[in-house]
């Protein structure tokens, strides 16, 4: 396994909108199976590419569910919303309240290319939502009321 370490902000990759895959090979697998390693060596829940330095749509998560290998996911429904504390392995001094959907309907394709349609409530929707955002170039800093971003020197 190549030794991935995480990217962290204010590193351009992280807003950066990821590019699709086109197509699911031995390599992509691999990475998937490092990304989970990286993932649990830095004891987190999910881990999208951008966050090891790569911009392909790839995001694992785990958040006591089992683990979800997901490739080129979109989000398609989205019901009920509250705000939760949420951390990074990329803002890792960072906690920052953030509105999410309470469920969520995400479709991506497996590892094996399989079309998938997965209904996600509680903390892996939350998970999700937030792998989602690093793939399309948000993190959490992005969340947090202008304020607090200028009482912390964050700049946009």
């Amino acid at each position: 396994m190549p030794d991935y370490e995480i990217v962290k902000y204010p590193n351009p990759v992280l807003k950066i909108k990821t590019s699709n895959i086109e197509h699911i090979d031995d390599n992509i697998r691999s990475l998937l199976i490092d990304m989970v390693s990286v993932m649990h060596k830095n004891s987190g829940i999910g881990l999208a590419a951008p966050q090891i330095g790569i911009s392909l749509r790839l995001c694992v998560v785990n958040a006591g569910d089992g683990i979800l290998k997901m490739v080129n996911p979109e989000i398609i429904d989205k019901t009920g919303y509250h705000s939760m504390e949420e951390g990074c392995l990329s803002c890792s001094t960072k906690t920052v309240a953030v509105k999410r959907a309470d469920q969520i309907k995400v479709r991506y394709l497996d590892e094996n290319s399989n079309k998938v349609v997965k209904t996600c409530t509680g903390l892996l929707a939350k998970a999700i939502q937030h792998e989602v955002d690093h793939l399309n170039g948000r993190i959490i800093l992005d969340y947090m009321p202008i304020y607090k971003k200028f009482l912390l020197n964050i700049k946009k």
